[in-house]
């Protein structure tokens, strides 16, 4: 219950009891939760207050809204181990789990365009090498696992666009291009605001957090 004379903020209040009914399955995932109005006349609290607890819940993840329909409760989200975690790992060209890949698209695009790829194949900013800019994420059953972009130099790789668009298996891409086999990569993750665009993708509202 709500405890008006608490030190506690009256939205964390609700909050804690919001979250505590997602963990004891009282709000099942998918499920709809009680209206702003409803928790008003339930808690006897203000809209403000309502909003602000559910606000924050939609933009940490635990809620999604539906225009129109309500909020809802959101399903746990797959996680990976960033130990296990490779700059390959996600790339266009890994073998793995290419069956839960979903190109969205691809288009070539000058080096100048890729920013840092371009410092690792070691061509300056001037020249004209041109890259394919594959966009796609993956699925793990009906949960979007991650949203990627990997750009494939084409001079090494010419005919990346129509293997890629011909779903060619990524150890056929690679053959003949021994010295190109990745054995050690390192990567950085970054926590980012999901934009609208990559919300659409991910399956999640804008402005939650995009790893």
């Amino acid at each position: 219950m709500i405890n008006k004379y608490s030190d506690i903020p009256l939205y964390c209040q609700l909050k804690n009891i919001i979250m505590a009914n997602i963990e004891s399955g009282v709000y099942s995932p998918d499920s709809k939760i009680p209206s702003e109005q409803e928790f008003c006349e339930l808690y006897n609290i203000s809209r403000p207050t309502v909003r602000q607890a559910i606000s924050e819940l939609t933009n940490n993840g635990y809620l999604y809204k539906e225009k129109g329909k309500g909020t809802f409760v959101s399903r746990p989200k797959t996680s990976i181990d960033v130990k296990t975690y490779t700059g390959f790992t996600d790339s266009i060209l890994d073998n793995e789990l290419t069956d839960n890949r979903e190109v969205l698209s691809v288009e070539t695009v000058e080096g100048k365009e890729c920013g840092k790829i371009l410092e690792i194949f070691k061509a300056n900013s001037g020249q004209s090498t041109q890259f394919a800019k594959v966009v796609f994420r993956t699925k793990h059953d009906d949960d979007v696992f991650s949203f990627n972009t990997s750009f494939i130099p084409l001079n090494l790789f010419p005919d990346i666009i129509d293997d890629i668009k011909n779903k060619k298996a990524s150890h056929d891409i690679l053959r003949g291009k021994y010295p190109l086999v990745p054995v050690k990569s390192s990567s950085s993750l970054e926590v980012v605001f999901t934009d609208s665009k990559e919300a659409q993708y991910l399956m999640v509202q804008p402005g939650h957090f995009n790893k």
